[in-house]
């Protein structure tokens, strides 16, 4: 069952929509992100500078509207009359407030450093959203998110590709 649903994602976005865009759409998932796209596009042999290109640009075009929105919508969550809007508007901010202080005290560093950390939970979409909930100015925070996503991409592509073939290739 399972392989079935796999191999039907997987015929879906490699034959319709092709493997530029599977790798462009994939790194815009939140959790997956780049550090999901960059390995997928090595995996079905697109140039290593293409993938990263691809990845950077997918994983950055949400972070505008997080950044513009993300307070907004967990605000109207918490004021909901749904409970578990309730739960994880309160469970977000509850999360920024204990570590408001050293969030805010690296700042731009700090989001872009969590941001170029390859591992899950750490990306762009976590990045912005505490960004968002510090006040950051919006350009300071695209622009630590974007050095973020760039880092990020650099590993991934090194991890995935091979330092060799990055730079000799």
């Amino acid at each position: 069952m399972l392989d079935s649903i796999v191999t039907a994602i997987q015929t879906f976005f490699l034959e319709t929509v092709g493997e530029e865009l599977c790798v462009f759409f994939c790194s815009m998932i939140p959790i997956i992100e780049l550090r999901g796209a960059i390995p997928l596009g090595a995996a079905i042999g697109l140039p290593w500078w293409l993938s990263y290109f691809l990845s950077v640009v997918g994983n950055m075009l949400p972070v505008p509207i997080i950044l513009l929105f993300v307070k907004a919508v967990i605000t109207w969550m918490g004021k909901s009359k749904v409970k578990f809007f309730n739960k994880v508007a309160d469970f977000l901010n509850k999360r920024v407030e204990k570590r408001r202080g050293q969030i805010e005290k690296y700042s731009f560093w700090g989001v872009c450093f969590f941001v170029a950390v390859p591992l899950p939970v750490t990306g762009a979409w976590t990045g912005s959203l505490v960004a968002a909930m510090i006040d950051m100015k919006f350009w300071k925070a695209l622009l630590s998110c974007l050095l973020g996503v760039m880092i990020a991409g650099v590993i991934m592509t090194v991890i995935s590709y091979g330092a060799l073939a990055v730079f000799f290739s």
